[in-house]
This record gives structure tokens, sequence and C-alpha cells, in this order.
């Protein structure tokens, strides 16, 4: 880590491209990150969590429908952030794919969360974390037992052994959080090895290559995720927000 990158706050990018199949027909209409949550936006929920931690710098990694996203956030003021936008244009890039395109934007070293992600986590601890590993990722892991959602982290002492979202899961009781940190340039260096041609890929895919290379780190996180992801994520976290602000207005 440079003296710089250790001294600021590191960019944030928010991946929010996805058609959100699961929510249809709903969103046919309305993005993921547009859906109301407690009365809100989803997008608003994250951009005041990571505010209020200090985290200001954002990305927005947007596709399918991102002009509302644009319309409603716009450069971020409003919700104490500076905002930038990364979007796919008319073929959509995957989460790794948007990543690919956003580098530019995120700094030596960066966060990157899910567009339907609200997490409990302090980023602060995962990013010291990270800086210690001197790896060149991290993956947050959440001990899951299939209860939120099928496990997909096979992690051992203080190693992930094993990252699958789609293969075999057997002996896998983990799962990934919703929050990682990447170094840029081996981001960059493993997609000039030629491992993805395609402009269109996963994220999973770097991260079990650096599973594979002993370089990709973790940290392990107690309390559960919350996601808009489903019906039933949408419905708990419309809950939990809405408790979240009654304790607000009680305080």
């Amino acid at each position: 880590m440079t003296r710089q990158e250790a001294s600021a706050a590191p960019t944030v990018a928010i991946l929010a491209g996805g058609l959100a199949t699961r929510l249809q027909p709903l969103t046919n209409v309305i993005p993921k990150s547009m859906i109301p949550v407690g009365g809100d936006p989803f997008i608003a929920h994250q951009l005041a969590s990571l505010a209020r931690q200090d985290y200001r710098d954002v990305v927005i990694c947007a596709g399918h429908l991102a002009d509302q996203i644009a319309s409603f956030v716009g450069d971020g003021a409003a919700f104490g952030c500076k905002l930038r936008y990364s979007l796919d244009g008319e073929q959509a890039l995957g989460t790794g794919g948007a990543i690919r395109k956003a580098l530019p934007l995120l700094g030596e070293s960066f966060f990157v969360m899910y567009g339907d992600s609200y997490l409990m986590q302090p980023l602060a601890p995962v990013w010291q974390a990270f800086r210690q590993s001197r790896k060149a990722a991290l993956m947050t892991i959440l001990r899951n037992e299939g209860r939120w959602d099928a496990s997909n982290v096979e992690f051992r002492g203080e190693e992930i052994i094993r990252y699958d979202k789609t293969g075999d899961r057997s002996g896998m009781h983990y799962i990934d959080y919703g929050v990682g940190c990447i170094r840029a340039d081996a981001f960059s260096s493993w997609v000039n090895e030629g491992v993805v041609s395609e402009e269109c890929f996963d994220l999973s895919r770097f991260y079990q290559d650096m599973t594979s290379k002993g370089e990709l780190a973790a940290f392990e996180v107690k309390d559960r995720f919350y996601e808009i992801g489903s019906p039933q994520g949408l419905a708990e976290t419309d809950m939990l927000i809405r408790q979240l602000h009654r304790r607000e207005v009680d305080q």
C-alpha cells in the first residue's frame, strides 16, 4: 500500500447493473437499486451508510435502467457523497466486466460491494485487514450453513480454500458476505493475462483464481447480511430499515 492510499479513504464501487430477474416484473421498469425500502429508494440507504462511515467517494457501476439511478442520486451531494458513474453501455458486462471498465475511476485499491446488499459490518476493520494482508484481494465471509442463501465458500483456519457459486458446494459452510477489497494492479494484471477474453464475466472468476494463488484474504463477519435480491430478502431488509429508523427517532 502506498502512503497516499493508507491516508485516504478508498473508493467504493457499487455493482448495480444486474437485471434482478428474481424480482420481475417489478424490475422490468425500475432498477433494483431504486426499489423502495423503508420509504426510500434502496440506493439512498446504502449511500447514507457509507457517508456515516466517511466513505464518500463512490462509483456506481450501472447498466439496466441506469438513467433512473443517475436521475435520483445525481452527483451524490444530497447524500454526503461524491458520485461518479461507470455504465455498461449496450451490452451487460457482468460484475467482473463492470469492474474492469470502472478501473480508471477506482484508485490503487478499492472496496467493491453489491448493489442489493445492506451490511451491518463496519468497513474500517475490513480495510485494515486487507492492508495488513498485503494480498491481491480480500473477501468478507459469513458462516452461513445454507441459512440465507447457498453457501459458496470453504474456509479453514484463516484461509479460503475454495470459492464456487455454481459448482460442487460440498464442504462449504460459509458465504460471500457482500463486500470485498481489490488491488487495482492485481485485477488489471489478471485481466491482461488473458484469463477472460469476453466482455461480460463474473467477478467470482477473479476471486477463484486469487484463491488458487493464495492471494485472497478473508475477513470473517459475525452479523448476517441483508439483501433485496429476492422477495423474501426485500421484505426482511424493509423491516430492518424501518426498525433502524424507529430507533433513531426514539433516541
